[in-house]
Formats: structure tokens, sequence, C-alpha cells
């Protein structure tokens, strides 16, 4: 996907770096919601590998062996007859399961949250954003949620994922909720702020004239990184130039990956490459250095909007819990297939779980 690069005025390069680092914080602010959620929920099974009987059903659910005592969770039930009942995941992942673990990537506020909540229903496992692997250490969480390479994200989880997953979303709708969540954390510029305005996010729509100054400031140049985004998942790390999308060098991309220390004038392509050079193809380390075990090209590629459409969106649910369901370390924790249509319904239809942004 190509877009036409845009020349910036001084005011819009003030904007432009100016939101880069409150995208940062953005970041940290939604990663830090995705933690603070996860720690109300822990629900313990009794001792013996069943579930109590839930009203006048007498439904048991089996609990895999290895869960013992001290591994067990809250599930998600399977009631029979294409019934369910949604439990949250639990925040307390031990560390001595070998999961295949699958790292949710997606342009900001492209729908992964409502993409890895459905994993989460399905399989009673939580997710980490990158964020909070990055400040707040590593863990075993099998999910993975990540804005990388943008400049929202960072390569935080090392090398614990094993496959990728992309999310894809309608362009506007991506970048009205990603000033959406800007204006909801007061277009915070420090973690502190960010997190004290965690409150509101997902809250009340901005003004309509607020999202006009950001659109004319911002988006021509969120569209770059949108297109650019998915060419570097689909090209398995390709390095290119987020404004021109031509290949670009190691050096050159050391710099695009570090934009609020240079200006967009500072990394013009022409400038720092040159308009004749003959670049080579060449890979960020962190793909061609195999930190994802099964490479960085996506196994699957989630459509956010069919996910929540009403006719299709369990279709999608499918698509996700097949591929979870495919990998034998992950086989024996996902939900049985009659009740997949049930963890869609009580999540997009319902709104279970973590609230999500617009669309639903």
């Amino acid at each position: 996907m190509q877009f036409k690069a845009w020349k910036r005025s001084s005011e819009h390069e003030k904007a432009w770096k100016g939101d880069v680092v409150r995208g940062g914080v953005t970041s940290l602010a939604k990663g830090a919601l995705l933690f603070l959620s996860a720690l109300m929920v822990y629900t313990a099974i009794p001792a013996n590998n069943y579930l109590p009987d839930l009203s006048s059903r007498a439904v048991k659910l089996y609990v895999p062996s290895e869960l013992n005592e001290e591994h067990r969770r809250a599930l998600t039930l399977n009631l029979g007859g294409g019934d369910c009942l949604w439990q949250p995941p639990a925040y307390e992942v031990p560390t001595d399961i070998d999961f295949h673990k699958t790292l949710v990537a997606g342009f900001p506020s492209g729908d992964k949250r409502m993409t890895f909540i459905q994993m989460e229903a399905l399989t009673g496992w939580p997710a980490k954003d990158e964020w909070d692997f990055e400040h707040l250490g590593d863990s075993n969480h099998p999910f993975i949620k990540a804005n990388y390479p943008h400049h929202e994200g960072i390569w935080g989880w090392g090398t614990n994922a094993d496959q990728v997953v992309m999310v894809i979303r309608n362009i506007r709708k991506s970048m009205v909720e990603y000033h959406d969540i800007l204006h909801d954390i007061a277009y915070a510029k420090t973690w502190e702020v960010a997190t004290a305005n965690l409150h509101k996010l997902y809250g009340e729509a901005p003004p309509v004239e607020d999202f006009l100054e950001w659109r004319d400031l911002r988006v021509l140049d969120e569209c770059n990184w949108y297109g650019w985004f998915i060419d570097y998942w689909m090209e398995e790390g390709l390095m290119r130039d987020y404004f021109t999308h031509k290949i670009t060098t190691p050096e050159h991309w050391r710099m695009l990956m570090m934009p609020t220390v240079y200006t967009a004038a500072e990394l013009d392509y022409d400038v720092v490459v040159g308009p004749d050079t003959v670049v080579e193809p060449s890979y960020d380390p962190h793909c061609a250095n195999g930190e994802i075990s099964g490479g960085c090209r996506p196994v699957l590629v989630v459509s956010a909007e069919v996910l929540r459409d009403h006719t299709l969106g369990a279709s999608e649910t499918q698509k996700i819990a097949n591929l979870i369901k495919s990998n034998e370390k992950m086989a024996p924790y996902v939900i049985d297939s009659e009740a997949w249509q049930c963890v869609w319904d009580e999540l997009i239809v319902k709104g279970k779980g973590l609230k999500t942004g617009a669309l639903a």
C-alpha cells in the first residue's frame, strides 16, 4: 500500500514531533489500562477438575490436568448446546507452561483489543501490552498486543512471540479513534498525566473541532505510517522509509525508529540516503534474527469490521480459534468449538470484557 508523502510547514513540523511524543504515552496509557484491568480478575477453580453445577443445568467443565491448584484460573464456560458463560481471564500466568505465543499487531486504534479479548475468552489466558513488557518486566503471557514498528509501539516483548496475527481496520475509523484516545488522556506528554486520565478512555466523543484541527496537522502523515505498518509485517520486517515507502538503509531505519529525536527534515530520504542511491534490501534485526520464532509475516490477518459484523463476525472468531487450536501447546486450553459462536455473542453482542472503542 503506497501513500504520497506530505510536505509539512513549520507548524505542522511542531505538531508532528509533539504528537509522536504523545503517541508513545498513548500506548503506555492503554497498556496500563490493560494491566490494571487484568489485576482485577482472578477466580480459583475447585480442587477437583470440574466446576460445580450451574443453575439447573448440571454442567461440568473439564480443566486440563496440567492446571494444578496453583495454576487454575477463570475460564469461559461451555454450557453445552452452543451456550456459554463468559468469564474474564486470570491475571496470574504460570511461568512453567510452555505456550505457543501470539503477537497481535495492528495500527494504533486498529481494534487489536477486540481481537485479543477473543483469544482471552477462547482460552482463559490473558494478553499483555508491549509497553508492559518494556516497563513492568518479562512474563509468560501467551498473547501480546503491539503497535510496533509505529511510533506508538516498542519491541518490548523480546523473544517471547512465536507467531504474528495482524489486525486491519478501516483507515478512516482508525484515525478517528486514534485522535479520540489522545483527547481522552488530555494529549498527555508524560506517563503521569496519561495514567491520571485512564478513566476517560473510550468515554465521551471529543468536540468535532478538536478532531478537525488534529486531522489537518497529522492525518496525512499517519496515512503514510498506516501503509508502511502493513508493508513492514507483510514483508517480514523489510526496512522502508515511512514517507516515501522506498527501501532504505539500516542507518536511516535507526533514525526512523527515533522520531522524537529527529525532525522530519532530518529524516528526509534524499538527505539521509540520497536520491540516486541503489539500496540493497535489509531487514529489521528483530525479524532477521528470528526473535519471533515463526517469522514476522502474519499467519492470520483479522478484519476488525468483519469481526464486529453481526452476520459474519462469528466466522472471524472461528478463524482465531482454529489458529490457536492448531498448535498442540495451545489446543488443550481452547474452549470446545460448539461454544465459539457464543463467545462471539458474549463479547460483541453483549459487550462483555474490556471496554473497546467505536464500531460497537
